[in-house]
C-alpha cells in the first residue's frame, strides 16, 4: 500500500478547434486498493467530498449529491479573494466497478464556463486496481483545457490517496430496506447492537438526523473504555447517511464515513465506508482487524433484526 499516488498523466488525445474551445483529455491512475473500493471511493457522495477539493486552498461544499443514473451533483468552489465556482455534475451511466459516465457543467457569476462529458473506466487488477478518466470538453467562455488539465489531476491524485486508505465493507441483511434503516437509524435501538462480538455502548448523547451526533462510550469485553463521538451530515432516509468519526467527544477526527442501503431479492445489501484520516491511521486500522470487527458489527445487526 502506497501512501503517495503515481505523478498524474494528462494528454491531448484528439486535436481541439482554432480557438481552443473544443478538448479531449485522457487522465490515467493505477491505485493500490482494489477496484470495488475504488469504486466506492468515486461514486459515494460522504468520500467526494474528501478528495474533491485540488489544493488545501480550495473548499468544495456540496449543496446536492444523488448518485445514481437520473441523480444530479451541485457543488460550489470556494477560493478566497475570487467567485464562486459552481459545478452541476449528471450521472448518465453507472456499471459498478465498471464505468461511470457523466455531464458537467461549471459556471461562475451566472455565467457557463464549460461543458463536459466525463466518462470513468475501471480495471481490476487483483490488489490493485487502475482508472481511465476521460473529459470531452467544450469551453464557452475562454479556453478552459488549462484549467481541466491542473483541476482533474489534483483531484485524481486526491482520489487515489483516499481510495489507499478506505474500508469497505458489504453484507446482505435479511429483511426489507425499511426494516434495515429504522433499526439502525433509531435513537433506541442503534446502541442496542452497535459494535463487534463482545462490545456495548454507553449513550451520553444521540439524536440521529442531519447535523445531529452521538456521544457514546464503546466499552470492550475486558472493560477497557472507548470514548466515541459521531457527526451525522446529510440523512437521506432509507437510501444514505454520512459521518465523522472523533475519538471522544469533540476529539481529533480519525474518519469519514457512510452507509447505504440496496434492496436485494427483498434483503438488504448494506455497504458500510470508512475513509481514514491518515495512511498510517489506515495501517493501523487493518492491523488491528478493522475489517473483521466490522463484519462482526453488521452481523449483530442482523441478528438483532431477525430477533425483533
Amino acid at each position: 500500500m502506497t501512501s503517495n499516488p503515481k505523478p498524474s498523466i494528462a494528454k491531448m488525445t484528439s486535436p481541439h478547434d482554432r480557438k481552443g474551445r473544443f478538448a479531449t483529455l485522457t487522465f490515467e491512475r493505477e491505485v493500490a486498493a482494489p477496484v470495488s473500493t475504488l469504486w466506492q471511493a468515486w461514486t459515494a457522495p460522504a468520500a467526494r467530498a474528501v478528495w474533491a477539493a485540488p489544493s488545501p486552498s480550495v473548499t468544495v461544499d456540496f449543496l446536492e449529491a444523488d448518485t445514481r443514473v437520473g441523480g444530479r451533483e451541485v457543488s460550489l468552489c470556494k477560493v478566497e479573494g475570487q467567485p464562486d465556482i459552481r459545478c452541476e455534475a449528471g450521472w448518465l451511466e453507472l456499471q459498478p466497478a465498471l464505468r461511470s459516465v457523466n455531464y458537467e457543467v461549471i459556471s461562475s457569476a451566472g455565467v457557463s464556463q464549460s461543458a463536459a462529458l466525463v466518462t470513468a473506466d475501471f480495471a481490476d487488477l487483483g490488489k490493485r486496481s487502475s482508472l481511465v478518466v476521460t473529459v470531452q470538453l467544450s469551453s464557452l467562455a475562454g479556453d478552459m483545457e488549462a484549467g481541466y488539465r491542473q483541476g482533474f489531476g489534483a483531484g485524481l491524485d486526491n482520489l487515489a490517496g483516499v481510495a489507499e486508505r478506505t474500508m469497505v465493507l458489504q453484507r446482505v441483511i435479511r429483511a426489507p430496506r425499511a426494516v434495515v434503516w429504522n433499526a439502525w437509524m433509531n435513537n433506541e435501538t442503534l446502541p442496542l447492537w452497535w459494535g463487534p462480538e463482545g462490545y456495548s455502548c454507553r449513550t451520553k448523547r444521540i439524536d440521529l438526523r442531519t447535523g445531529g451526533e452521538w456521544v457514546f462510550d464503546m466499552i470492550g469485553p475486558d472493560g477497557t473504555v472507548y470514548p466515541n463521538h459521531h457527526l451525522y451530515g446529510e440523512v437521506r432516509p432509507e437510501e444514505r447517511f454520512g459521518y465523522t468519526l472523533l475519538w471522544g467527544e469533540n476529539g481529533p477526527k480519525h474518519a469519514d464515513a457512510w452507509a447505504s442501503f440496496e434492496d436485494r431479492d427483498g434483503f438488504t445489501e448494506v455497504t458500510l465506508g470508512m475513509v481514514m484520516s491518515t495512511a498510517a491511521g489506515f495501517q493501523e486500522a487493518m492491523g488491528f482487524g478493522a475489517v473483521e470487527l466490522g463484519l462482526e458489527t453488521l452481523g449483530k445487526l442482523d441478528r438483532f433484526i431477525a430477533s425483533q
